[in-house]
């Protein structure tokens, strides 16, 4: 998903969609976060290190800026995306049906069911033929988080989108995220930027599409 620019009166009716323990259980904001625990980070986001974690920056081939964070992790992946959002609104709701519209364009289909987060999408994304495999289709959840002027999106696949087990692991990484919107001010739906992080072993690749 890319930035769009809009005003924010198209915002004004639109409930933030949260967890009622946000605040405390994450996807935490950096003044809601413990300072001195270790956190990655990654400029607009930060992220707690953990055993088995692998981050990946996915980058926009064009611009070369950093548009994505992906986590592989319990035999899942985790890509997120912080955007500026309205104060006192939310962006869920509306980029959630956005969503739903361009996979349904693409020939896939979606279901909207409660998750641990509240509304979640999940969708069966067809995937083309290739030398290497037959054209099929592929699960991915796409989860959001309206925080106090940002909007947190993250789209599982792997394990945690059909097993329990991995789906309660990738959810507590979702939730350990601190978003760091900074004093900028910034459009709705803006991507608030990412960076590489200071010593990094992670590996950059093109962002998926």
């Amino acid at each position: 998903m890319s930035d769009i620019e809009t005003s924010g009166d198209g915002f004004a009716d639109q409930p933030k969609s949260a967890p009622e323990d946000r605040a405390t259980a994450g996807p935490l904001d950096e003044a809601e976060a413990n300072p001195v625990r270790p956190y990655v980070d990654l400029g607009g986001v930060k992220v707690l290190p953990r055993e088995g974690l692998h981050l990946r920056l996915e980058v926009e081939e064009g611009s070369k800026r950093i548009v994505a964070v992906g986590l592989d992790y319990a035999n899942s992946t985790l890509q997120v995306q912080p955007f500026a959002a309205p104060r006192s609104s939310g962006l869920w709701h509306e980029i959630r049906d956005q969503i739903a519209d361009q996979i349904a364009r693409q020939g896939g289909t979606t279901t909207v069911r409660e998750g641990a987060f509240g509304p979640e999408l999940l969708a069966q994304i067809p995937v083309a033929q290739t030398d290497a495999a037959p054209a099929h289709t592929r699960l991915a959840r796409f989860i959001g988080v309206d925080g106090p002027r940002w909007f947190l999106r993250g789209v599982i696949a792997g394990e945690a989108a059909v097993q329990p087990e991995a789906a309660a692991k990738i959810e507590e990484l979702f939730r350990s995220i601190v978003v760091v919107r900074g004093t900028t001010p910034m459009p709705p739906r803006d991507l608030i930027p990412l960076r590489m992080p200071a010593g990094a072993t992670g590996t950059a690749g093109p962002a998926a599409r």
